[in-house]
């Protein structure tokens, strides 16, 4: 610590003035920070992000990618095993939670065309680069599609392209009806559990999804091993829990699932799909819809596959065997704790999960490596003598593949702790897949993302993470389909040239964000990832594709890292109401002009929203000018300071609804959810627009009046910070908003 206090001192002397100048400064970094104090949080993260290396990150990565590691197995034991031991060498206090969760493991997967021609599948996935020797046994498990249920049945298939419900309603346009046949649907569009659900609602008899090659295989570029693509062999695996209702083990919704948790029986879980599903490289599935007849698929159906698609059903019959060995197995989360000095109470949770499909080196272990860092860091850290001011704590999850059960299990274990304590969770799933930064998060941790990539330097360029986010992030929109980037037609995006995304659904910020109210962010490196939950994830492919020389993991460590210490440090936490409100004025527009265009602007009144939402943005101007006014002596009473950071943190679960969203209550954010039929991409203010969709307008009255009041609820709490400080308006703040306290 003696070291860091000398370069502290050093630093106030130098350029103390700097910082006091720059502090009401919209652009300065230290967001949330008293001068003296961003002087020595400055030195503090000169240390921090000096802590890792590339060559630490690449040992990590090997290690973590040494064998496949699904949820509930051995191997997935030994990495969690792995992740305590790294964290408690680095000083830190860590153990392990076990819970005991249903999950699936594929027993045998059969998928035959018997006619016209005989196809046996599926074939074998051919694996580059993995520690394989000739004559092993496959170590990767066999594509699956987790908690389908077994079968055995043939049936003649129906191609259904992406498996939307308007897909559906096109095949009725064309007399093709998929009640008792097999459904083909490609990957790509929402999520897989979405395509199941929808199947199911049309009463196909079975589902197969199979990843055709103009999604991520060679019309993208090279494929395995020539190119990070994916290769004609490459299934994808994944979950098809329906988890638009309730996200984490499917027999204890709400609960945690301990050893003594009471469960619902399968047959009564509402998230369990009844149709059999299972997936299909396009090695697979082309001789399956080269041989469909039938009317000649809409050209926007037609993917990439060297010959034209037809609907059916044809004369193509498969045969779908499925064993799928049910059964409740552990699984195992790690927790690491740094206790706070100031604000003990007050909890800054970092999360990766840890399973993975087969070998994950992109997902997740370009995540989890970081992680691991970031654990080191601030090891290095409390051995220097620092402490944070408020808690940190770092979750290994697990089960996240099946549905994001490890995280939502302990949520749901600590819900009543982290409603009290819990200030953000920021989330890394896969950290790095290319060197394209994303970012997504409520619209409060907006500014913060920012200004964080403005201290970080690009390992490419040179220059700082910020300048090239927004530079490449309007190039990359336009051409879309990057894994990882957010896309050009993602709702809510703010307006600034580094776009932040919304959060939907898919990852483990899910529990924390619309079950909690705990604002919440994810970020990441994408790239041409071509290998998502296939064989060929492992290590040889990121190394030779998707980091090979370890430096973006390195940038991955530090900007997540450094997220962190903000949080963890700030004399006033860094949240940014402002921005939030004028998000929600967007967002109330933007519904309003969709309902005029469709002409249904007479059926429903915004203008009660409109209104309160521009109340919520002049108060949080006004307590944030407030804010910056203040000097630090101005918070000499300590109760000030915790009022204005409780109120900050409690905005975000005054946007909880009482009784959740209709048909699934799980889900109590009044403005962001996972769509019923997207299942990642968000849903902005679903309650109303679901009550739209489905033109029940008392409804949607319903939820505009919830939605009103919600907003307002949030406005009442920034109104009791603004009293804390002795004011109603702008009072003391000067008209440029320029003083000598913290900047948010």
């Amino acid at each position: 610590m003696k070291k860091i206090l000398a370069l502290v001192a050093c630093a106030l002397a130098v350029a103390g003035l700097r910082f006091a100048l720059l502090w009401g400064h919209p652009e300065a970094s230290f967001r949330g920070f008293f001068p003296h104090d961003a002087a020595r949080e400055a030195e503090i993260e000169k240390v921090f992000r000096a802590s890792p290396t590339p060559e630490k990150a690449r040992e990590d990565l090997r290690t973590l990618t040494q064998a496949p590691h699904v949820a509930g197995t051995p191997e997935d034991f030994q990495t969690a095993q792995f992740v305590l031991t790294q964290f408690r060498d680095a000083g830190l206090d860590a153990n392990m939670v076990e819970y005991r969760v249903f999950l699936p493991m594929p027993r045998h997967v059969e998928v035959d065309l018997v006619a016209p021609i005989r196809w046996a599948g599926p074939t074998a996935e051919i694996e580059s680069g993995a520690n394989t020797q000739a004559g092993d046994p496959p170590k990767v498990i066999p594509a699956f599609n987790a908690y389908s249920p077994s079968c055995d049945l043939t049936a003649p298939v129906v191609y259904a392209n992406y498996g939307l419900p308007e897909d559906y309603r096109r095949l009725k346009e064309f007399g093709v009806d998929v009640a008792g046949k097999i459904v083909m649907v490609r990957y790509g569009k929402c999520f897989r559990g979405v395509k199941a659900y929808v199947a199911q609602e049309q009463r196909a008899a079975g589902l197969l999804i199979y990843s055709d090659p103009a999604e991520d295989g060679y019309r993208r570029g090279d494929v395995v091993p020539r190119g990070p693509w994916r290769p004609a062999s490459a299934a994808q695996r994944g979950s098809i829990l329906f988890l638009t209702a309730y996200a984490g083990d499917p027999l204890t919704p709400g609960v945690a699932a301990t050893r003594d948790a009471r469960r619902i029986s399968p047959t009564n879980a509402p998230t369990l799909p009844h149709i059999p599903t299972t997936p299909l490289s396009y090695q697979d599935a082309t001789p399956i819809l080269e041989n469909l007849s039938g009317p000649v698929a809409p050209a926007a159906w037609q993917g990439a596959l060297p010959f034209t698609y037809h609907l059916g059903p044809g004369t193509s019959r498969v045969r779908l065997k499925l064993e799928i060995d049910f059964r409740e197995r552990s699984i195992w989360d790690v927790i690491a704790r740094v206790p706070g000095s100031v604000e003990p109470d007050a909890w800054v949770v970092l999360g990766n999960h840890r399973d993975a499909w087969t070998y994950g080196a992109a997902d997740p272990g370009s995540g989890t490596a970081p992680l691991l860092a970031v654990g080191r860091g601030l090891g290095r850290l409390l051995r220097q003598g620092w402490q944070p001011r408020r808690t940190i704590v770092l979750g290994s999850w697990d089960a996240e593949e099946f549905g994001l059960i490890g995280s939502t299990e302990w949520v749901e274990d600590r819900a009543d702790d982290l409603t009290r304590h819990a200030v953000a969770y920021l989330n890394m799933d896969v950290g790095v897949s290319g060197p394209h930064f994303t970012a997504s998060a409520v619209p409060s941790l907006r500014a913060l993302i920012r200004d964080v990539a403005r201290d970080i330097t690009d390992p490419n360029s040179g220059r700082d993470l910020y300048s090239v986010w927004s530079e490449e992030g309007p190039k990359l929109r336009r051409e879309e389909g990057i894994p990882g980037v957010v896309p050009a037609q993602a709702p809510g995006l703010d307006a600034a040239p580094a776009q932040v995304g919304e959060l939907g659904g898919g990852s483990d910020f899910t529990p924390f964000l619309q079950h909690l109210g705990i604002p919440s962010l994810d970020i990441g490196f994408g790239g041409p990832y071509g290998v998502y939950h296939a064989a060929n994830d492992n290590f040889s492919w990121m190394e030779r594709f998707g980091d090979p020389s370890f430096r973006y993991s390195l940038a991955a460590v530090q900007v997540f890292g450094t997220l962190g210490l903000r949080m963890a440090d700030a004399d006033i936490l860094p949240f940014d109401y402002s921005e939030y409100g004028e998000a929600i004025q967007k967002y109330v527009r933007d519904l309003a002009e969709e309902m005029k265009q469709s002409n249904q602007g007479d059926k429903l009144s915004l203008d009660g929203v409109a209104k309160a939402a521009a109340r919520f943005t002049e108060t949080a101007h006004t307590l944030e000018r407030q804010v910056q006014a203040l000097g630090p002596a101005d918070w000499a009473n300590a109760g000030t300071q915790a009022t204005v950071n409780s109120a900050f943190v409690q905005v975000e679960r005054d946007f909880l609804l009482p009784q959740g969203l209709p048909d699934r209550a799980w889900f109590r954010h009044a403005f962001y959810a996972p769509g019923v039929y997207t299942g990642y991409a968000a849903v902005i203010i679903p309650g109303v627009r679901e009550a739209i969709r489905q033109k029940d307008w008392a409804a949607a009255a319903q939820q505009t009046q919830l939605l009103q009041e919600a907003v307002e609820r949030g406005t009442a709490t920034l109104a009791r910070g603004l009293e804390a400080l002795g004011g109603t308006g702008p009072g003391r703040a000067d008209p440029a908003g320029h003083g000598a306290g913290a900047t948010l």
